[in-house]
C-alpha cells in the first residue's frame, strides 16, 4: 500500500523507477487534501486516509488474525517506541522483527534482497516500512517477487509520530488542512523546498482534473 501526497505526485514526474513501483502498488490512499480536493474536482469521491492514520488499526487487525508484523525504517529509538504503542493498543500483537537498516540501504541491492526473502521465509504477513519516498515504495514493490506472501504498508514518518519523535499536528490543525504548514514549522531546512515544490504542480493538476471533469 502507498500512500499518495503532492510531494509523491512531483518524484513521480521525474523518477521512472518510482513511477514503475508505485504501479505495482495493490492499494493506494490519499495522504493529502490536495488529492481528495484533485479528486473531488474530476467527479471522484476520495477519503483522506494518512499512512500514520493506518498503523494502530492495521495493528489490531493482524493481532486479531494471528498475522506476524515486522517495523521496517527509521532508527531503532522510533521501532522500540513504535512497538510499545502497539503493544499497547493491540495487546498480543507478534511483532516479530524491527529492522533499521544501516546508512546506504538501498532497495534495489542484495542487502534489500535478503531481508525481504528473511521476511517471506520467517512468515511475517505484514510489514509497516517507513524509509521515505521513493525508497518504501520501490522495496514494497520488490517484495512483491521476493517475499508474495508479506503485505508491505509505506508510512513514511509514522513510526517517528508513532513513537513521539516527530510531534504530530493537533487535530484541529489537521481538521483545517494545514498540517503540512505544522511540519514545515517543525522542520524547516528538510521540508520548506519539498513543500514548495510540490505547491508548483497543484495549478496544473486542478486544471486537470476540472478538464477531466468537464469532457466526463
Amino acid at each position: 500500500m502507498a500512500t499518495l501526497n503532492l510531494d509523491h505526485l512531483s518524484k513521480l514526474r521525474k523518477d521512472p523507477n518510482f513511477a514503475r513501483a508505485y504501479a505495482r502498488q495493490e492499494l493506494i490512499t490519499a495522504d493529502g487534501n490536495p488529492v481528495v480536493w484533485t479528486c473531488a474536482l474530476a467527479g471522484q469521491e476520495v477519503e483522506l486516509l494518512p499512512g500514520a492514520d493506518c498503523i494502530l488499526p492495521l495493528g489490531v487487525i493482524a493481532r486479531d488474525q494471528g498475522v506476524r508484523v515486522a517495523l521496517l525504517g527509521s532508527t531503532e529509538e522510533s521501532l522500540s517506541g513504535a512497538a510499545r504503542v502497539l503493544f499497547d493498543v493491540a495487546p498480543g500483537i507478534e511483532i516479530s522483527h524491527m529492522i533499521a537498516p544501516s546508512m546506504g540501504f538501498h532497495p534495489d541491492d542484495d542487502r534489500a534482497a535478503e531481508l525481504l526473502s528473511m521476511l517471506e521465509a520467517e512468515a511475517v504477513g505484514l510489514c509497516f516500512i517507513a524509509l521515505g519516498a521513493p525508497k518504501q515504495e520501490i522495496l514494497a514493490a520488490r517484495g512483491r517477487q521476493l517475499a508474495p506472501s508479506v503485505g508491505f504498508v509505506s508510512i513514511g514518518a509514522g513510526l517517528d509520530f508513532l513513537a513521539g519523535l516527530q510531534l504530530r499536528a493537533p487535530m484541529w490543525v489537521r481538521r483545517l488542512a494545514l498540517e503540512w504548514l505544522w511540519r514545515v514549522a517543525m522542520e524547516p531546512r528538510r521540508l520548506l523546498g519539498r513543500y514548495f515544490r510540490s505547491a508548483l504542480i497543484f495549478p496544473g493538476l486542478v486544471a486537470r482534473a476540472l478538464f477531466q471533469r468537464v469532457s466526463g
